[in-house]
């Protein structure tokens, strides 16, 4: 069982985040071999202002050593 979730700045449209998902789904199934009713995804979507204390801070800096990707950018560095 695989289950995703994607934290995204909202704005992106439905068939955007359709597509999304798809691919998720798609690449997972191939790439972890497993069935498509095994995976499920969920959509949170924030505000670019609530972006640094409501996910860069709690889900990327504080769990740093989960990270497989690391972001380029530190909404942080100009304070």
């Amino acid at each position: 069982m695989l289950h995703v979730i994607v934290k995204m700045i909202s704005g992106r449209t439905t068939d955007q985040k359709d597509k999304l998902t798809k691919a998720i789904t798609d690449n997972l199934t191939k790439i972890v071999d497993c069935e498509e009713r095994s995976v499920s995804v969920s959509i949170e979507e924030f505000s670019l202002d609530d972006w640094p204390e409501k996910v860069y801070r709690p889900y990327i800096m504080e769990k740093e050593e989960t990270l497989v990707k690391k972001p380029g950018y530190n909404p942080f560095d100009s304070e």
